[in-house]
């Protein structure tokens, strides 16, 4: 579901919107790895030899689910509104900058968080409780409901043209395919329930 949708938001109804906006959690989440993974990059290569392609990517490692507490909560939706300006200048595939690291990590410990890293996991906890409610209802379906659910909605529009609704169902199926894991910690729900207007439209601003 990470993949979905920049191209989606824009075809879909505000029920698609909500989906893409806690998509977005999780790919605001997912910048902390790709940190990670640029700096991996660096090393000197192991036992590689000079006309070799490169090894193909390592499947991602799954999300540590943790238990949310409101403190967390609020502390994400109070860092969203400092960091937001600051990541949204962050080009992509762009090498980590020391001081723009260092920017983040101050803000994180600013609103209660022992480090970046321990922000973004706390994102993507709430990403993926997110993305399984239903925008309309603001009720938790799961993720595989609300896909499905998006799925009719596109089948149904006979205003979209038909080169969009075949990438939408496309992209939406590729989404059906890579089930989201279940949720541990069913206090997670409804924590997120409470708060899930911010955060729809904290974690959501750059899909706007």
């Amino acid at each position: 579901m990470r993949e979905i949708v920049r191209s989606l938001a824009r075809a879909l109804s505000l029920a698609c919107l909500a989906l893409a906006m806690a998509c977005l959690a999780l790919a605001m989440a997912a910048l902390s790895s790709s940190d990670v993974l640029a700096q991996a990059k660096q090393a000197p290569p192991k036992q590689m030899a000079p006309a070799q392609a490169a090894p193909p990517p390592q499947p991602e490692a799954p999300l540590k689910q943790i238990a949310l507490t409101e403190a967390q909560v609020t502390g994400v939706l109070s860092a969203a509104k400092e960091m937001d300006p600051i990541t949204a200048k962050i080009p992509e595939n762009a090498k980590p900058d020391p001081k723009i690291t260092a920017q983040l990590e101050a803000i994180a410990k600013k609103n209660g968080f022992t480090s970046y890293d321990d922000y973004n996991a706390v994102v993507d906890n709430i990403g993926l409780v997110l993305g399984g409610f239903d925008p309309a209802t603001k009720k938790y379906i799961g993720a595989e409901a609300v896909i499905k659910a998006q799925i009719a909605q596109v089948q149904a529009d006979k205003k979209m043209p038909a080169k969009d609704k075949k990438a939408a169902l496309a992209d939406l199926n590729d989404a059906l395919k890579s089930p989201q894991p279940a949720i541990e910690n069913k206090g997670n729900i409804d924590l997120v329930g409470k708060y899930y207007d911010k955060l729809a439209a904290a974690l959501g601003d750059d899909q706007q």
